[in-house]
């Protein structure tokens, strides 16, 4: 009787027809194949968790931009209403402008960072569990056959 000789995809190495092997090989490497699919899984799960929570990271720090150039345009605007009472029109004017462009552009940054919030909740690793659905899904059908 001759073998028949597959290649593995995953190491280049050939391995023998299913048909061929005993049922003992044939649940070792069962459970080899059930084991690297697991890996590979939770590996899915880390590298989304970790994406997720860099772009909740980054929304975070653009939150707090927002809120200090917020913070710094109300401080001008304080200081507009008391150069406005000390001294003429062109001091606190131009206090005045710088205020609004500072309080305009931390609410610009707040936008950008509830955006970048949102995208990134819940932290939770949708293409892994979608994959691992599809994977029982598939491993089910099978069994079934």
């Amino acid at each position: 009787m001759t073998s028949s000789l597959h290649p593995d995809h995953r190491d280049g190495t050939a391995r023998r027809d299913p048909a061929e092997l005993s049922t003992a090989d044939l649940l070792r490497q069962l459970s080899d194949q059930v084991r690297t699919l697991v890996t590979d899984e939770v590996q899915l799960a880390k590298a989304e968790v970790t994406r997720k929570g860099k772009a909740v990271g980054i929304g975070a720090g653009l939150a707090g931009a927002g809120t200090m150039l917020a913070l710094a345009g109300g401080l001008a605007f304080v200081a507009a209403a008391i150069a406005a009472l000390a001294l003429v029109l062109p001091v606190w004017a131009s206090a005045l402008i710088v205020g609004a462009v500072l309080v305009a552009l931390g609410g610009v940054l707040a936008l950008v960072a509830k955006k970048e919030i949102s995208q990134a909740s819940p932290p939770v690793p949708e293409q892994a569990i979608d994959s691992t659905k599809a994977d029982v899904e598939t491993i089910r059908r099978e069994v079934h056959r």
